[in-house]
């Protein structure tokens, strides 16, 4: 009869196991374990220790960890172990699982609780794996993997300044930690506080040269703050020392579109789609240089491609329903269809978080918090447009209402510090997520909270799918409907937005009495001069807008125009046209339609003073159409320059049109091509007219609604208030 074997080791033997595992020796570890394991089957430590040694040689040790683990059920490195295993082979549920036990049996041991949360994390379960790092650390504040993984948690749920406070942690237990000053620098870039961002990636960089994500994280920052330059520079090493990162290229790739470096940028942006075909971020950003380069189609396409890789993300289509503005069939059913799909998707992603009720008190005539949410305030066209409203809204309303700004990106500059002056409460929300800006804006008590950014960059549409605000308006950065059930209002005019184009929106329309823009007068002072044709001896019209919306008929209808009246030219300037690429693309565009090169002029970007003074080049503004001139347009008027617009049927198309008519110039508003080129001849014809018409044009303006920025003041007010009024109403 078989003497059956000892169910446990000999403390020899057992000495013999840890002696190699301290030795580092896991090979012979995992050999002499396999042999107990023949011996001593019921040994659940020796089986426990051939899979650690498998484990330690990336070998798949779950099947002798899961024998352990049966047979030491109250043992809790058994368990952990086992979920170890697990994870490392990708069953995370299962790991959890295993986890858990170990955490039952060994709740005050802090790595237990880390260890769930390293699974957690990975299955996507933030606030859990939050909670169980939280844990870790409240055991043992001492672990710096557990603070340094509770920011990483704390960044993929979109709350940057929890994540910056556990990056520091980490670092403050370990200064030498590269990889937390690394994710710290970023978080910092996106929290806009730059000096200390680049700061922590440059130690980052001082402790490991060649650790590749902090290059890119530089590159990021830089952009963030317009150095475009050293933002190329970094990305450029963090692709050389990580050859396989998509991520470092499409970063890339867009910084060198920002840089008018179109060609570089498509080659970038299709070695990052090479590495990954399924980058929804490169496929937008190679959308966006086909759009910078006015092919729409080929843009359209890519935003498309996007949305299908990752439906769940909010870019594409935001990129789809921006561009189809500039369409030049542009279809007003179609772009309503997409509007009302995102807004379903919107409303979808909200659901269960969507607030239907508000402390708010019920009151219409007293004190009201209005909310600005946008990525444009500053020296940018909505913050040029916003200043003297702002300024003289804070000036007029006393305690009528009190205004508080929510700005989605980082960026400061002069005009930021003017915009913040008007406010009775700023907050910079780059890095915050939908549900924790809601929370933010519900817990101010904002009434009426505004969008200034529709579907452009860095709006935040989703968040207003939350509903945090009783009474929600769209107005002034975008020209078309959201699409959002949940935006109550849209700011419009009567001139833009003629009763019949009201089905284009899903938004009640409420039109202020005169016009939905008012501008404010540059800073820089720059006078009008003398008109051009009366020292040149023939007329030289001009655009200044992105060169995106000149389609090829907004070229045949200019040529027609410069062919209709003698010796004329057209000056273009536009970001686009930093390109020689673009130049000369330009110039055969024109020549197709007989219009020689001599008589194009193409000149580069520059500063706003240089820009504002290239209109004393130009007698006659050309308006790009359907989708028209806005702060291009204001700024040629403003010195001096009439624009010529083609109205259109969409609120964008005939944003040239309210421009003209509030300015006081109905006259230079055309109804078709036809009349488009005969205003052009006729408005030529008289040069002492024009040069008339030039030199009192600003004082005109100061007049007129369209820079009158208190009368403006006087009707927003008016408008908020009634729309208060009427929330009011309907909840009593």
């Amino acid at each position: 009869m078989t003497t059956p074997a000892p169910p446990a080791l000999s403390p020899q033997d057992e000495a013999r196991l840890i002696a190699l595992f301290n030795a580092g020796r896991h090979a012979d570890l995992e050999r002499l374990a396999r042999d107990f394991t023949r011996q001593h089957p019921q040994s659940g430590f020796a089986w426990k220790v051939l899979g650690t040694a498998q484990m330690l040689q990336r070998k798949d040790g779950v099947a002798a960890l899961r024998q352990a683990a049966e047979l030491m059920p109250d043992d809790a490195e058994s368990w952990s172990n086992l979920g170890n295993a697990q994870k490392a082979q990708g069953a995370l549920a299962d790991a959890e699982a295993s986890h858990r036990r170990a955490v039952q049996l060994r709740p005050t041991e802090a790595l237990k609780h880390y260890n769930l949360a390293t699974v957690l994390a990975e299955r996507g379960q933030l606030r859990d794996a939050e909670a169980a790092y939280r844990e870790a650390l409240r055991l043992q504040p001492g672990l710096t993997d557990a603070h340094h993984n509770l920011g990483l948690v704390l960044e993929q749920d979109a709350r940057d300044a929890e994540a910056a406070t556990a990056y520091r942690a980490a670092i403050a237990l370990q200064p030498t930690h590269a990889n937390a000053l690394c994710n710290l620098g970023a978080v910092l870039g996106r929290l806009g506080q730059f000096a200390e961002a680049q700061s922590a990636l440059r130690q980052a960089l001082a402790l490991d040269p060649r650790l590749a994500q902090a290059h890119h994280n530089l590159g990021v920052v830089c952009c963030h703050m317009h150095a475009l330059d050293e933002a190329c520079a970094a990305l450029r090493t963090a692709a050389k020392l990580d050859p396989q990162d998509a991520e470092a290229r499409q970063a890339l790739g867009d910084v060198l579109r920002q840089m008018r470096r179109y060609d570089e940028a498509t080659l970038t942006l299709k070695r990052a789609l090479a590495l990954n075909p399924q980058h929804a971020d490169a496929w937008v950003d190679l959308g966006n240089v086909h759009k910078d380069l006015g092919e729409l189609d080929e843009a359209i396409a890519c935003y498309e491609r996007a949305k299908n890789i990752s439906p769940e993300q909010p870019e594409p289509h935001h990129t789809l329903l921006m561009t189809g503005n500039y369409l030049p069939d542009m279809d007003s059913a179609r772009l309503l269809a997409q509007a009302k799909a995102f807004g379903a998707w919107a409303s979808a992603r909200a659901e269960g978080h969507r607030f239907t009720d508000w402390p708010n008190t019920l009151e219409p005539d007293r004190t009201l918090r209005i909310g600005l949410v946008s990525g444009d305030l500053y020296a940018h066209p909505v913050g040029h447009f916003l200043e003297g409203a702002m300024r003289s809204l804070h000036a007029l309303a006393g305690e009528r209402l009190r205004l508080f700004a929510y700005a989605t990106q980082p960026f400061r500059d002069a005009l930021t510090e003017r915009l913040q002056a008007c406010t009775h409460g700023w907050q910079t929300v780059a890095g915050w997520s939908d549900l924790a800006l809601a929370e933010r804006i519900r817990a101010d008590g904002i009434d009426i909270l505004i969008d200034l950014s529709g579907h452009t960059a860095h709006n935040r549409l989703p968040m207003f799918a939350l509903k945090p605000a009783p009474v929600q308006l769209s107005w002034l950065g975008y020209f078309a409907t959201t699409g959002l059930a949940e935006m109550d209002h849209l700011l419009a005019d009567p001139v833009c937005l003629p009763p019949e184009l009201e089905g284009h929106f899903t938004e009640h329309i409420w039109r202020l009495p005169e016009t939905r823009l008012c501008f404010t007068p540059p800073q820089d002072d720059v006078p009008v001069a003398p008109l051009p044709a009366l020292k040149h001896g023939g007329i030289t019209f001009g655009c200044f807008n992105n060169l995106s919306k000149v389609h090829e008929g907004v070229v045949a209808l200019w040529c027609r125009i410069l062919q209709a009246v003698p010796n004329s030219r057209l000056l273009l300037k536009a970001p686009q046209l930093a390109s020689a690429q673009v130049r000369q693309a330009m110039q055969a565009r024109f020549r197709a339609h007989g219009v020689s090169g001599e008589r194009l002029l193409l000149q580069t970007p520059s500063t706003r003073t240089e820009y504002l003074q290239a209109y004393a080049q130009v007698d006659i503004a050309l308006d790009p159409f359907p989708f028209t001139g806005g702060t291009t347009s204001a700024e040629g008027l403003w010195m001096g320059v009439p624009v010529l617009t083609l109205a259109g049927q969409s609120l964008i198309a005939r944003q040239g049109v309210g421009l003209m008519v509030n300015a006081g110039l109905p006259d230079w508003v055309a109804d078709t091509p036809d009349d488009c080129v005969a205003k052009a001849v006729a408005h030529t014809a008289d040069l002492a007219k024009l040069a008339t018409l030039r030199s009192g044009l600003r004082a005109q303006l100061m007049r007129s609604p369209l820079f009158d920025a208190q009368r403006f003041a006087h009707h927003l007010d008016a408008a908020l208030r009634g729309m208060w009024r009427a929330h009011c109403e309907r909840q009593r």
